[in-house]
């Protein structure tokens, strides 16, 4: 046809490889792109995914286990950028982050005897496809999870973790971004977050107790919560969606939780506090004391069971460009070490700010700080311990709506 550029071999087999991909299997897909990648004159390529509590980055198709803080594969995956060394025999190793959306996956390797601009482009292209292929496939397949866990998981862990979003989601104007101890022994905690065109949803939630009903609790509100958002609820209706599935369906348990939205065009913070620690606000190098401190209110589960439960309360605060907002669950500052000294707020708030400060990404301050509470307390964990943290970060050259 007049006019239409003919592809180049290299398009072909790319075009060839994203064609096949929906017929392989978890390891066949790895397989079929290390074949495209010889085909264009790439060396071996390995996808590694990073474990259950973000420590390790492992092969799929084998190799050694790398330590995330002390490698370049470590660097590739903590900075969210590319990292290119000598291989050694005239050879290039490259490593490239690997990811769904804005959540971190591992990194992918891959072996070359050079690296130009167009071989570059064709290297990120493959590991942009190869995260949405993996992300793709790992819902309906167990070969990465198996992969990424270090041992067994508890049977209410895994009745919550089912129910989890992906650990980060965002774009340019915001990102929500969140970590949860102890990893493979959950009690109550969950989280949640979804995003729209213009809003950012948030829930975070800690039920009573540490046994197989206080997952199905977290794990029922977190649904009432999805249900209500899903069907177009505003806050007050959302909110009192899963204050009616619990004493539907669990009347003798309860939970706190924060139920938030962000609105990504203007900045407006909205929530609902449920008898939980109330949102911190971080601005710059300071924690805003008391911001989003409001008078508190009964946790969920008991219209009922107290008389004349008032409506919960909607509250809203404008934030500025760059504000981070952390919701967090008790466990996170009451953690204590062997002395009975506790993590604490001031230490909490601290950390985050620093890592702000030194322009560090909202998912890898989270990932740093649980380490922190972990080491804090011996590499033990005497209550779940749950961190969100929003940013809102909005185009500077797009005008902000007047009130």
């Amino acid at each position: 046809m007049d006019g239409v550029t003919p592809l180049s071999e290299s398009e072909l087999l790319f075009e060839e490889l994203v064609r096949s991909v929906h017929a392989c299997g978890p390891i066949e897909v790895l397989e079929a792109a290390e074949r495209y990648g010889h085909a264009i004159g790439l060396g071996k390529i390995t996808v590694h995914l990073v474990d259950l509590q973000q420590h390790l980055l492992v092969p799929l198709t084998g190799g050694p286990i790398l330590d995330i803080d002390t490698t370049v594969a470590g660097e590739a995956y903590r900075h969210d950028t590319l990292r290119l060394v000598e291989g050694g025999a005239e050879e290039l190793s490259l490593w490239l982050p690997l990811k769904d959306g804005a959540d971190r996956m591992g990194v992918l390797h891959i072996r070359a005897p050079l690296l130009d601009e167009p071989t570059l482009r064709r290297c990120q292209t493959l590991a942009a496809l190869l995260g949405l292929v993996i992300t793709s496939k790992r819902a309906y397949s167990d070969t990465y999870v198996r992969r990424t866990r270090t041992r067994s998981v508890q049977l209410r862990t895994e009745m919550l973790r089912a129910f989890l979003p992906p650990r980060t989601l965002g774009t340019r104007r915001g990102v929500s971004t969140a970590v949860l101890e102890p990893a493979y022994d959950l009690g109550g905690d969950a989280f949640d977050h979804s995003i729209t065109r213009d809003t950012l949803h948030a829930v975070i939630l800690d039920a009573m107790g540490h046994d197989l009903a206080s997952g199905l609790t977290a794990s029922v509100a977190m649904a009432g919560a999805r249900s209500a958002r899903r069907n177009g609820a505003d806050l007050d209706e959302l909110t009192e969606n899963v204050e009616k599935a619990l004493l539907t369906w669990l009347p003798e348990r309860f939970c706190t939780a924060v139920f938030a939205d962000l609105d990504l065009s203007t900045g407006l913070f909205s929530w609902a506090n449920c008898a939980h620690p109330a949102p911190l606000l971080v601005r710059g190098r300071r924690l805003v004391e008391g911001a989003m401190d409001r008078p508190p209110e009964l946790p969920l589960g008991l219209d009922g069971v107290v008389p004349d439960l008032p409506p919960r309360t909607v509250h809203h605060f404008a934030l500025e460009p760059g504000d981070r907002v952390l919701l967090y669950t008790d466990g996170v500052i009451e953690a204590h070490d062997a002395e009975g000294h506790m993590f604490g707020l001031e230490r909490f708030t601290d950390f985050v700010i620093r890592a702000a400060s030194a322009g560090e990404p909202a998912p890898e301050t989270l990932r740093r700080l649980i380490h922190s509470i972990r080491t804090h307390q011996r590499g033990r964990f005497s209550d779940d311990a749950t961190i969100m943290l929003l940013e809102w970060t909005p185009d500077p050259n797009v005008p902000r709506p007047r009130d």
